[in-house]
């Protein structure tokens, strides 16, 4: 069921201008997409709403731009160079290659589906009396289950921070995982793969002029440190904030726009008085789960996931999951990274990166509390909680309204401006409302096809509400305001639609609400 639905979004997505198959027309390029007019215009509204959440309503974080192609010995830093790696294998039947780490996470999930599977089936047998707490502490499958699943992430988590290649092969090899393409359990040994890109800088290619494409935008931060330090006059605590492409060399890189070798990420790094990352890693798991559940999104699709494995240099680490229709998955990551980053830039650039601290007449390098979100995954998000197909009356009959409920202030289009019928001077009225509006909200003039029709396209691309200029408007100048969620009507003024639509649709108002 959610496979099909997931297939379902994908078509939607391609079908509706959201997302295409990059370079199409020559049979496409595996893990890279494009996005369309709609597509863009959404992303762009996910990307405004972090970046005003981030500079505009915290006065210690700033934005700032880096760029892409990076001084080489940032990589050896920041230890992307000699430990930027996944664990790879093949199946020697298939010829198909996955992470060894993905083989054991999607074990895991096809053992969180039958708990589910079990709860469903308590659930439609008990009914209104139905206890879940109760169900899943005392069903001995449930139990059962749930014993196997902390087993292995157990041994997965000993495995990856032992770096235990042979482990890894083993385990894959006692939980019986078989090829999906082959069926067979013929594997490989696991070894490891760099995920960065190389490219050669200048007209010269040799060894010197060996760069990468920024696997992260992190470094890009960091760098910067001391010039936004310095020139923004900052004061600890205070935050960096980017929006930037980064690019990784997958493995394997599938689930549409989930994993992808050039994706989008919004990072903010805020650096922090060493012995108060505690505090801080705990205020900032708190206020980005509020910033996602301000969208009016179910908040039961989320969860936290705490690392098992932590990074060396890290003291703790979350990631915000979300329920997809490919189950639960990183959205978003909160990480403690104390001052492992600017240390290491510090030893390796001889530049001093410390923070002399004015109320202490002390010097030390920062800590760091880490936000990382990824942009496309965040699209993929909205689009997975907005696909909705629902059953509707019209004219006598039943039929299937599919609707894309995006939160009105992300929807890539906000207002659609249509005219009842495309004569009596509807069209030339319908056309003057659109001009007042399209300075202040993106609009969309349309005429052809039945207004049933065109609701419907509308519908399909997520509009929040259509304008409809009819007979009546020419007489007293109202027209009918149409919700897409509850497709019910209202008839409003003409000259009250700019302060009503700026309330319901506008960054603004989902800024106010996240700031109270």
């Amino acid at each position: 069921m959610q496979e099909e639905l997931f297939k379902k979004i994908i078509a939607h997505a391609k079908e509706y201008g959201f997302v295409f198959p990059s370079s199409e027309i020559y049979d496409g390029l595996s893990a890279v997409y494009d996005y369309g007019q709609n597509g863009a215009a959404l992303k762009f509204n996910i990307r405004e709403y972090w970046w005003k959440a981030m500079t505009m309503l915290h006065d210690n974080i700033v934005g700032i731009d880096a760029a892409i192609f990076m001084h080489p010995t940032v990589w050896k830093a920041s230890g992307h160079v000699s430990a930027f790696n996944d664990p790879l294998i093949d199946n020697k039947d298939s010829k198909k290659r996955y992470r060894a780490d993905a083989l054991v996470e999607e074990h895991i999930q096809k053992i969180e589906s039958k708990i589910e599977k079990e709860i469903e089936k308590a659930r439609k047998r008990f009914g209104e009396a139905f206890n879940y707490e109760q169900f899943v502490n005392t069903n001995s499958k449930v139990i059962e289950y749930r014993s196997q699943i902390n087993t292995i992430k157990a041994r997965l988590a000993e495995i990856q921070n032992n770096n235990d290649l042979h482990g890894f092969k083993k385990l894959i090899e006692d939980l019986e995982i078989a090829c999906p393409v082959s069926g067979t359990r013929n594997w490989t040994d696991v070894r490891q793969f760099n995920l960065m890109f190389e490219t050669k800088l200048g007209s010269v290619s040799d060894e010197s002029s060996t760069i990468y494409l920024r696997p992260e935008t992190a470094q890009g931060i960091f760098v910067n440190y001391l010039n936004v330090l310095k020139t923004g006059r900052m004061r600890i605590p205070f935050g960096i904030a980017q929006v930037g492409k980064a690019f990784r060399n997958e493995i394997v890189a599938r689930q549409f726009i989930f994993r992808m070798r050039e994706f989008e990420q919004m990072e903010m790094q805020f650096f922090i008085k060493p012995g108060e990352e505690n505090h801080w890693f705990e205020y900032w798991k708190t206020l980005r789960m509020k910033w996602h559940k301000n969208l009016g999104i179910d908040p039961s699709k989320y969860r936290f996931h705490d690392h098992e494995k932590l990074a060396h240099y890290a003291t703790a680490a979350t990631d915000i999951e979300f329920n997809f229709p490919i189950g639960f998955k990183e959205v978003e990551g909160i990480h403690s990274r104390t001052d492992f980053d600017l240390k290491q830039h510090q030893e390796y650039s001889g530049k001093k990166l410390q923070y002399f601290d004015n109320d202490t007449n002390t010097s030390y390098v920062p800590y760091v509390i880490e936000t990382s979100i990824g942009l496309d995954r965040m699209f993929l998000l909205i689009l997975s909680a907005a696909y909705k197909e629902e059953e509707v009356a019209s004219e006598g009959k039943t039929e299937t309204r599919v609707v894309l409920q995006i939160p009105p202030a992300l929807a890539p289009i906000k207002v659609a401006v249509l005219p009842l019928v495309k004569k009596d001077g509807l069209p030339e009225k319908a056309q003057q409302i659109f001009k007042e509006l399209k300075y202040s909200f993106a609009c969309e003039y349309e005429d052809k096809d039945s207004i049933g029709r065109r609701y419907r396209r509308q519908d399909a691309i997520g509009t929040p509400y259509c304008i409809t200029v009819d007979h009546q408007t020419l007489e007293d100048n109202t027209v009918t305001l149409r919700d897409r969620d509850t497709m019910q009507q209202e008839r409003v003024n003409v000259n009250q639609l700019l302060d009503i639509l700026n309330h319901r649709v506008s960054i603004t108002t989902l800024l106010q609400k996240l700031d109270e």
